[in-house]
């Protein structure tokens, strides 16, 4: 049997052209309803939120502001006063059941103490205060939810296994004692009573209730999410629980939850797509030790329905550029749908946690007689510009900030952004990824087809 080719990575020297980390505000304040977001930092930070937030300026978001000035930076005000005051305006007004600090570039240079004065405001609040360092010193903006989400994962509760009766205790006992091979189903009815599955990442309500349907139609019911939507909802986290992540840019909550709560992490490709689906279901009902039922052909009857896209996509080539580090997942995506994926840049990519991701890559390109995509960590723009002039690909899945010039060289572009608030997770959205790719490859052919019977219309006049 011919092995897959191993993917090749590069490291360029190029510089992080994306969002500020603290652009996480915009969705996680709608995932987690009872919260409210302070940030920590200056004017151009509040700038910054503002022109993020500003399109939901009429939903109220719950985040406030509070800006260093000189004093601050010369340390002649004292940060746990003014800390307090702001705080205190945001009990009166919010009442919220948790407050989320997020310390920006400013509050690191300057040394602030924020996890020192976030425990005396507690105290004297009532109420749980949880620091973030979400700052700009991060690769992709995406990873603000994930610095978020680790400095959640000190806030679960400790997880407890529980056995409802006797036969469970003598079912654990068994499993640990060598059990025969006849107790295969005791084995596999033990390790679902003793362990617990959670799932991490921020997705809308209406998606994670799919990939609870999902998994719960393997008979391997879901725990809770983190974040949660309640604060007092947070899952218990501890040994003998599994955490499987459903983005890949939340390497540092897999790796708080593994080291500090003493997590299992399921490594497991990311449900985007019907084949990421399939796999990331099958990882998880293999580590439970249960039989998979009917992905392969859930992801047969999806794909049908997005044979209108695939016709469009199908032999086409495409370019990302790197912005949201979910570049891999969506290549993989692309290239099983029939696109060929000249290179991959990306900000940066923990190969640990992605290496689930990179394996199927890998088998995604055999399967699919595809050429393995060029994976360049941390690209240099000006290099990849030469390069696409040279590949001259059909589509560049690209930052806002070069979108408009590539256009100008005649290569159609997509912002990467648009993939991170869609809803591109579970069967059920598998056509939400092919919409966003196909749709700057429709209007060209529209473009086209509007000048050719133009054209017509002239020679026939």
């Amino acid at each position: 049997m011919k092995t897959p080719e191993n993917p090749t990575f590069e490291c360029e020297t190029g510089n992080y052209h994306t969002f500020c980390p603290i652009s996480c505000v915009a969705w996680l304040y709608q995932k987690i309803e009872d919260s409210s977001f302070l940030v920590v930092g200056t004017k151009t930070c509040g700038y910054s939120l503002q022109s993020a937030l500003g399109v939901m300026i009429f939903a109220e978001p719950r985040y406030a502001m509070a800006e260093s000035e000189e004093g601050d930076i010369s340390a002649q005000l004292n940060d746990q006063k003014e800390l307090e005051r702001i705080c205190l305006q945001i009990r009166s007004d919010r009442n919220p059941s948790v407050i989320i600090w997020i310390g920006t570039c400013t509050t690191e240079i300057i040394k602030m103490d924020l996890e020192g004065i976030a425990p005396k405001l507690e105290k004297q609040l009532g109420i749980p205060i949880v620091v973030a360092r979400a700052n700009g010193l991060d690769h992709a903006f995406t990873q603000g939810e994930d610095t978020v989400s680790a400095a959640m994962t000190h806030r679960c509760p400790e997880y407890y296994p529980h056995n409802t009766n006797q036969q469970e205790e003598d079912v654990t006992r068994r499993v640990a004692g060598n059990a025969p091979r006849n107790t295969k189903s005791y084995e596999k009815t033990g390790k679902l009573n003793r362990c617990s599955l959670v799932l991490f990442g921020s997705l809308p309500s209406s998606v994670a209730s799919q990939l609870n349907l999902e998994s719960k139609r393997q008979s391997v019911p879901v725990s809770g999410w983190l974040p949660s939507q309640k604060y007092n909802e947070l899952p218990a986290l501890g040994e003998g629980v599994y955490v499987c992540g459903v983005n890949p840019f939340l390497s540092r909550t897999a790796t708080t939850s593994m080291r500090r709560r003493k997590c299992q992490l399921v490594g497991a490709p990311f449900p985007i797509g019907p084949d990421g689906t399939r796999a990331w279901i099958e990882k998880i009902c293999s580590v439970f030790g249960v039989k998979s039922d009917g992905p392969e052909e859930r992801e047969s009857q999806i794909r049908k329905t997005l044979s209108d896209y695939l016709k469009i996509i199908e032999g086409k080539s495409v370019f990302f550029m790197g912005d949201n580090l979910l570049e891999i997942s969506i290549a993989r995506f692309l290239i099983r749908s029939g696109m060929v994926v000249y290179e991959v840049g990306i900000p940066y990519m923990d190969r640990r946690y992605q290496a689930a991701e990179l394996l199927l890559l890998q088998h995604t390109c055999e399967k699919m007689k595809k050429p393995m995509p060029r994976i360049v960590e941390k690209p240099d723009n000006y290099s990849q510009v030469q390069r696409m002039h040279e590949l001259q690909p059909d589509l560049a899945i690209t930052g806002m900030a070069h979108a408009n010039p590539l256009e100008a060289r005649d290569i159609d572009t997509k912002w990467s952004v648009e993939f991170t608030f869609a809803q591109i997770h579970g069967f059920v959205n598998a056509r939400d990824a092919p919409e966003l790719v196909t749709r700057p490859l429709r209007r060209r052919s529209n473009s086209i087809s509007n000048c050719c019977s133009l054209s017509k219309q002239i020679v026939s006049t």
